[in-house]
């Protein structure tokens, strides 16, 4: 024990950038795309991760010619170099909300999903409300990003579909299937819709941070009806596009919000029905911490409002239904 605090009080800090880059790269594990997110080159993100090992005395990545693969030690540091990290982004936005004064509500939305009803629905709540000091709408490229964004503060509130981690808040605003997308040379491909047990032998891929283990198991339909543990594919998308694509290449699907079929369709893939599959939820997610508790107060009281204003179809429980081709 006091050799290693001999050794750890001879370590420099590692800064909130070092780890910040340590979390794009366990994300990606290719130096290349972690490289290209973070606006690096190549060489420049191996310094820095080299760097950030020596300062901690540990290997963090196993690096191969064809491949990056985490080390026991560079998983066991993951969750303190969030903590960190976030910890970092809530202070940075602490000091600006001091110093420009209060903001407007900040929102995050997915890709496409910035198109459905009730995104827009609740959005122009929020601007019938305030129409001064409306909303500000950011688009995030994926479920992982709103959540860092949530938790670090970025962002107030995120529309996303559920479940979320349960440090977060949410409200769910319109229900849908959940399909299976298939590339359309699968055996399947031609059935008007399937069972679980007919895709037992199809590995799934996910978009889902693994650490947020409620969601992953239920984008993945994990376990199946019977209790068999769903067999996963070898890596994870690094966003919804390039999920589709690898599905599109066979052997992997994907478990999706019906809207999906409407928002991505393709001529290489096929979105079909699962009859023993629960319906998803689409809502509004927020960090119930926020400082700001004003910014919760009015968007709740706009999910509110949206929904009386909808109650005769009552969308916040009757299935969102849109045409699959």
């Amino acid at each position: 024990m006091n050799q290693a605090r001999n050794f750890l009080a001879g370590v420099d800090d590692p800064t909130a950038h070092q780890l910040r880059l340590l979390l794009t790269l366990a994300e990606e594990l290719h130096f290349g795309r972690a490289a290209s997110r973070l606006h690096l080159t190549q060489p420049a993100l191996s310094q820095q991760i080299r760097s950030l090992e020596e300062r901690l005395g540990v290997e963090l990545f196993h690096r191969t010619s064809r491949r990056v693969e985490l080390t026991a030690a560079g998983q066991a540091v993951l969750p303190a170099a969030r903590n960190v990290v976030d910890a970092a982004e809530y202070l940075r936005n602490i000091v600006r909300g001091m110093a420009s004064g209060p903001e407007r509500l900040r929102l995050g939305v997915c890709e496409s999903f910035a198109a459905l009803p009730p995104t827009r629905g609740v959005i122009a709540t929020l601007t019938d409300l305030d129409p001064v000091a409306g909303p500000e709408v950011r688009v995030l490229d994926r479920l992982s990003d709103q959540l860092s964004a949530l938790q670090s503060g970025e962002i107030d509130a995120a529309f996303t579909h559920l479940p979320v981690p349960e440090y977060l808040d949410s409200e769910p605003l319109s229900t849908e299937p959940r399909m299976v997308c298939i590339a359309s040379d699968d055996p399947l491909a031609d059935r008007s819709s399937v069972r679980l047990a007919d895709l037992a032998d199809h590995r799934v891929i996910s978009l889902v941070p693994p650490t947020f283990r409620a969601g992953h198991d239920f984008w993945a339909a994990n376990p199946r009806p019977d209790g068999t543990p769903v067999r996963f594919a070898a890596h994870q998308g690094s966003s919804f596009q390039s999920v589709l694509s690898t599905i599109s290449l066979g052997g992997v699907i994907a478990f999706v919000p019906a809207v999906a079929a409407s928002f991505y369709p393709r001529p290489d893939l096929r979105y079909l029905h699962v009859e023993d599959l629960t319906e998803c939820a689409f809502g509004v997610a927020w960090n119930p911490d926020n400082p700001i508790q004003s910014k919760i107060t009015a968007l709740r009281a706009a999910v509110s409002s949206y929904r009386a204003r909808n109650s005769d179809e009552d969308r916040s429980k009757t299935p969102l239904r849109l045409g699959v081709a």
